[in-house]
């Protein structure tokens, strides 16, 4: 397994402050900013702050490396020896550049850097160089080739910035570290008003491109490996293509996606990534009807997020999906603490954010709560993936807008059962029924496992508004 060496001293208690070890701390367990604001009485933005200097001074990227540090599965070697996902791609983050003398920009572009920093590690998944790493070098992007070498970076992000007091205007660009090749550049307008709200707004934008499993990074990332051989493929690779199927939604998508997700940890157990998004893949099993074992099924979920969430116990796709497992396990008040903590590690994730919206009008909650959320996520992710719009429409079918569902849903994934499923209700619900039978019948001539009551069971449905929603469809659809 691959390596990256940084030239940074080895961690040691003494060198954080007695603050900057407390902040540490209860970052590494899993607390969130505010959280830890309000135990050290110290306002989120200071928080943040703490966990740039943090990072830089323990030489970790991200919440496991930190983590490792604190509960010593690192052994003596410092945490920016620890071996990486098999080499997973590394991020350098610039400084962005303010090209207004104002210090009061400075210190804005500088907050937005430190901010995408920090979030980027917290939800992308990748490694990512601590900012005041970055700050530090003093270099520009077209310079950075020996530093870029002894860092281990594969890609970097860069940016300039003008601002006057009625607009900001923000550039971004990634480039491949090795030859300074463009691989994808944005620009960002935005009026003033809220200066703490645009700094949340643009980093939340930006992450929500670069990440994600449709996201320019991932996208990049699965180019690249098509042209490899597939002997040579490394567990990040083997990931990459299993998120691609994984999200086609079809029962061979799904299996090919559990087959590399398996493989991905067959090369490195300890990825956690892979872990959450195999149990996802298991939970899709269940609830499509795609195994001939729905026990089985959740057993393997259980496995599955109970290792990812032992490797990284603030791993917001795991506890989302840790939520609707204690549902389908009968435990609703487990589920609900499960989908909270979710969403206080991926609030500004838009792929988080529309899996709680679908668990919130399903398995529990307000559907009409779960409209904001999904529609943010629509907002956050302009590279939707066709999933999205399956979820938007089951949620717009409980909140009895069924027009808007089949409108969704038609935008959505066609080989999936749970999609057929919903189109046929909808069209039933108003009173198409010619065309909800053509539909039923397809649901049972390519799924004939598949059954209202087994989705039901297995996703699970549990709120209980959208059970008779569902229920009172499919006697009209005529769906058993």
């Amino acid at each position: 397994m691959n390596r990256i060496a940084i030239s940074l001293p080895a961690p040691s208690s003494s060198v954080l402050s007695d603050r900057e070890r407390a902040v540490a701390e209860k970052f590494a367990s899993g607390l969130t900013y505010r959280e830890i604001g309000e135990a050290l009485f110290i306002a989120p933005s200071t928080v943040r702050t703490h966990l740039a200097t943090i990072y830089e001074k323990l030489g970790v990227r991200n919440k496991i490396g930190l983590a490792a540090y604190f509960t010593g599965t690192s052994g003596a070697q410092p945490a920016a020896l620890l071996p990486l996902p098999d080499a997973s791609p590394v991020l350098a983050i610039f400084p962005i550049e303010c090209l207004n003398s104002e210090e009061r920009w400075r210190r804005f572009a500088d907050g937005l850097s430190s901010d995408i920093t920090i979030d980027l590690a917290r939800y992308a998944g990748l490694p990512v160089i601590a900012f005041h790493t970055m700050k530090s070098l003093g270099s520009k992007p077209a310079d950075f080739a020996a530093d870029s070498k002894a860092l281990g970076v594969t890609y970097i992000v860069s940016g300039q910035l003008r601002a006057d007091d009625q607009r900001v205007r923000l550039t971004i660009e990634l480039a491949d570290a090795r030859n300074g090749v463009s691989l994808w550049r944005e620009r960002y307008d935005r009026p003033v008003e809220d200066i703490f709200a645009l700094q949340d707004s643009l980093t939340e934008s930006i992450i929500n491109v670069l990440a994600g499993s449709f996201g320019t990074l991932a996208t990049i990332g699965r180019n690249a490996v098509r042209r490899k051989p597939p002997a040579s493929l490394r567990a990040y690779d083997c990931y990459l293509l299993a998120v691609e199927q994984h999200t086609t939604s079809s029962r061979a998508g799904n299996a090919e996606a559990i087959r590399l997700f398996s493989r991905a940890l067959e090369l490195d157990p300890t990825f956690a990534n892979a872990w959450a998004e195999l149990a996802y893949a298991y939970s899709v099993q269940a609830c499509n009807g795609f195994g001939d074992n729905l026990p089985a099924s959740i057993e393997n979920w259980r496995t599955a997020v109970e290792n990812a969430l032992r490797l990284d116990p603030t791993d917001s796709c795991a506890h989302a999906c840790l939520g609707d497992l204690r549902a389908c396990l009968g435990d609703l008040e487990g589920a609900e603490r499960a989908h909270r903590r979710a969403f206080e590690y991926g609030f500004n994730h838009a792929g988080i954010l529309t899996l709680l919206a679908g668990s919130k009008a399903l398995v529990g909650g307000d559907p009409l709560e779960a409209m904001p959320l999904i529609e943010r996520a629509m907002r956050l992710n302009p590279l939707a993936p066709p999933w999205y719009f399956g979820i938007q429409g089951s949620i717009l079918f409980v909140a009895s807008r069924h027009r808007e569902a089949i409108a969704a849903l038609r935008r959505s994934a066609p080989e999936s059962p749970n999609v057929l499923m919903f189109l046929a209700l909808a069209h039933a619900a108003v009173g198409e029924a010619g065309e909800a039978a053509r539909i039923a019948a397809r649901l049972k001539a390519e799924f004939p496992s598949f059954s209202v009551e087994g989705f039901i069971a297995g996703h699970p449905v549990t709120n209980p508004d959208a059970l008779v929603a569902i229920r009172h469809a499919a006697e009209l659809a005529k769906l058993g």
